[in-house]
């Protein structure tokens, strides 16, 4: 009766140590979270002016997304820009990861140099680009014109193409170090006896990265490619910055569309709305991923 009173103890003992231990989490995660999240589920359903009082609207402001033009183009855009970009940077990053994932000379240099840009701020690395393709002072115009590729300046955001190119360039320069050092990591978790055994098998490199690599590789390919799409559904800064949206709203996403709409034409309950749809979509996109990229072995 004694040993059982002391294991009882003991074990309140630890569940309360481990709630003090996720305490701070908690606290965290309810004030920076779950807060805002019912604040801005609060805000959807009402007419929410920047100054006065609001006014309770019901479901009317999810109702008006069915007939906002401008949203259905923005979401389009967005889906388009980010299928573009995700498998350029899952690529890229891949191809990077392989080359340096080795311990040999100077490969710590080349993850530092590919990594570094990552550091720098969204916006920053958006106003180095600006310059960069500036046709009056940017090197790259200079460039194309000394190399022959083009006879006169190309006007990058004069065309939604050009304007849609010149972001990806921007962006793919600043994140593909991030996504190479995930899977770097990943890569470099591999068991080389595992390789060994492939090779002794008879597994050549392309039988034993597809057989072997990859199907370990899993879970950071699942995690590069939720951080990937959940990102580019989120851009803000690049266009914002290089594009404006245009030219014509052409390059226009949906996280500019709501700012748009929440801080230009203070209709903040309505871009409250169009931000909760946003978040369903994203919880089930990265929903979706994460079940078609699971471990079946577990």
């Amino acid at each position: 009766m004694t040993l059982a009173l002391r294991t009882s103890t003991r074990s309140r003992r630890r569940g309360v140590v481990g709630f003090l231990y996720t305490l701070p989490a908690l606290v965290l995660v309810t004030v920076f979270f779950l807060v805002p999240l019912a604040l801005l589920i609060w805000m959807s359903l009402h007419r929410w002016p920047l100054l006065g009082k609001p006014i309770w609207v019901g479901l009317a402001n999810y109702l008006a997304i069915g007939g906002d033009g401008t949203f259905g183009q923005s979401l389009l855009f967005t889906a388009v820009y980010t299928v573009i970009i995700t498998p350029i940077l899952f690529l890229l990053g891949f191809g990077l990861a392989m080359l340096v994932k080795e311990q040999r000379r100077g490969a710590g240099v080349f993850r530092t140099v590919y990594f570094m840009p990552y550091v720098i701020g969204f916006a920053s690395s958006a106003y180095l680009w600006l310059w960069l393709i500036d046709p009056s002072v940017g090197p790259i115009d200079k460039l194309l014109t000394d190399l022959g590729i083009t006879g006169q300046p190309f006007g990058w955001t004069d065309t939604p193409t050009g304007a849609l190119f010149a972001v990806i360039m921007s962006v793919v320069w600043k994140v593909v170090g991030f996504t190479m050092l995930l899977l770097m990591s990943g890569m470099q978790s591999v068991p080389g006896d595992v390789q060994e055994a492939a090779k002794v098998d008879g597994a050549g490199r392309f039988a034993s990265l597809w057989h072997v690599m990859l199907p370990l590789l899993r879970r950071n390919i699942a995690l590069v490619l939720v951080f990937s799409v959940v990102g580019s559904m989120l851009a803000f800064e690049q266009f914002y910055i290089l594009t404006a949206g245009g030219p014509g709203n052409r390059t226009l996403t949906i996280v500019y569309w709501i700012y748009n709409s929440s801080f230009a034409n203070f209709q903040l309950g309505y871009g409250a709305a169009m931000s909760v749809v946003l978040l369903v979509m994203l919880m089930l996109i990265s929903g979706v991923q994460l079940y078609l990229l699971r471990d079946r072995s577990e």
